[in-house]
């Protein structure tokens, strides 16, 4: 299979504006109405599997990844986030591997089978330390420049690098576009409503809250999949594949540390410090980027609050119906945009 630069967004997106026509023109009161977003999602869940796991020591990890598409060509490095884990990319990677692509995906630490190779390194969920994590699985495999992808946790991983190490970015797609934390931004209170979106922060942020989340990630993490992806009718099977990923010994640790740092409840560690300066002052990003914006984006989905921050090459799309997890929930527009931005 071999995707068309521009033909398959073009084609999914002209097939959902059909299909919204269709809807908008029924009279007939008996039927079903559409689910938003179903031209989109064609081709999701179309594989259960990442092939065989492969690991490699990089930095102060063991980092597991799955791996798809031929040695030789251009890597893609797609990153995931939280509660998520490399399956969000099991229908995409193949997409791009068979376009010609090195598609490398990661299970970020506190994942899957990635584990940390000292007892002693300290369980760190900051965003700078996810980061250097990615830049030392690349040098691990010797790969200079990729193409990279993410959402969630994974997004912001992405902006990161591309501002920190735009010299190892060759393009990027972020869902949300620029989530850069800022710690000073993050003390500022929003709107009732825009705050009750983030309980579960609120919730990390008290002991009684890790003990939850300790003792009930499945069932936690299962009732963020509905809330981010309200349209979204993934089955058990779906959900329990990457539950496996939150059964790390490290899962815990690094979600709270993740959240409370962010609220500056939690300290990150001095070797980071120098990174964190730098991404205080909301540095643009000038590589060639696409960004997407999803209905868990509310009225940020139109990309213009962030859009001064990108300086290269870029686009931005809206992926009307579709929730948090873009790459699983769309996989095509997902890797068209990956494809478009390596050609931006």
């Amino acid at each position: 299979m071999n995707i068309n630069r521009r033909g398959l967004f073009t084609g999914v997106m002209a097939a959902g504006l059909a299909a919204a026509s269709l809807t908008a023109c029924s009279t007939d009161s008996g039927s079903a109405p559409a689910v938003p977003g179903a031209a989109l999602r064609a081709g999701s869940g179309a594989n259960t599997g990442l092939g065989p796991i492969k690991k490699i020591d990089a930095g102060v990890l063991n980092v597991a990844y799955a791996e798809f598409g031929p040695a030789t060509g251009q890597p893609v490095i797609l990153l995931h986030g939280w509660p998520y884990d490399a399956y969000s990319y099991a229908d995409v990677a193949p997409l791009l591997a068979a376009s010609g692509y090195r598609v490398l995906v990661p299970f970020l630490r506190g994942y899957g089978q990635t584990t940390f190779l000292s007892a002693q390194t300290v369980r760190n969920g900051q965003q700078s330390a996810i980061a250097r994590d990615i830049v030392d699985f690349m040098d691990a495999l010797h790969i200079d420049r990729a193409v990279f992808g993410g959402f969630d946790w994974g997004a912001r991983t992405v902006d990161i690098i591309a501002a920190l190490w735009p010299e190892r970015v060759k393009a990027m797609v972020a869902v949300s576009g620029y989530i850069i934390t800022q710690q000073a931004a993050q003390q500022q209170p929003l709107p009732p409503e825009a705050e009750l979106g983030w309980w579960y922060q609120y919730y990390f942020a008290t002991e009684r809250g890790r003990l939850g989340y300790e003792r009930n990630r499945h069932d936690f993490n299962r009732l963020i999949w509905h809330r981010a992806s309200p349209a979204w009718n993934f089955d058990d099977a779906t959900y329990d594949r990457t539950a496996a990923a939150f059964d790390n010994p490290d899962q815990v640790d690094i979600v709270i540390s993740n959240y409370r740092w962010r609220l500056s409840l939690a300290p990150g560690e001095p070797r980071y410090d120098a990174y964190e300066q730098r991404l205080a002052t909301g540095p643009a990003i000038s590589v060639p980027a696409i960004t997407i914006g999803s209905d868990f984006d509310g009225a940020a989905k139109d990309g213009k609050g962030y859009r001064g921050k990108f300086t290269g090459p870029y686009q931005h799309r809206v992926l009307d119906g579709i929730g948090h997890n873009v790459p699983q929930e769309a996989p095509h527009p997902f890797a068209q945009a990956i494809i478009d931005a390596d050609h931006l």
